[in-house]
């Protein structure tokens, strides 16, 4: 995951009870290991086994994809402002590489 993720927030300053969209994408290969490269051997494994998304202590998201995930995957939730605090977003693959995005919310 070389590339940083991609994030979009609908508000980095939403009201108190606000619903806050978030679109996030991470540049990931997704090899599912059912593929054979040109020569017939199998292309190894490489996946996403988890995402997460936290506002400070509280876990917003946790996903755990499955092989039928397309490359670069993009996800989309939202979720209640109801405190400040940093959104942090964590992508974690087989391989143990992380990708990681954070993104402060201030209640306006």
């Amino acid at each position: 995951m070389a590339n940083p993720p991609r994030i979009w927030l609908s508000s980095e300053t939403p009201a108190a009870g606000e619903i806050v969209r978030v679109r996030a994408q991470v540049v990931h290969i997704m090899e599912s290991g059912l593929r054979l490269d040109a020569a017939g051997n199998a292309i190894p494994r490489d996946t996403l086994e988890r995402f997460s998304a936290t506002l400070g202590d509280d876990v917003i998201l946790d996903w755990f994809p499955e092989t039928a995930i397309s490359q670069n995957p993009y996800i989309e939730f939202t979720f209640k402002a109801r405190e400040s605090g940093v959104l942090k977003m964590i992508w974690s693959d087989q391989n143990g590489v992380l990708a990681e995005a954070e993104r402060a919310i201030t209640l306006s």
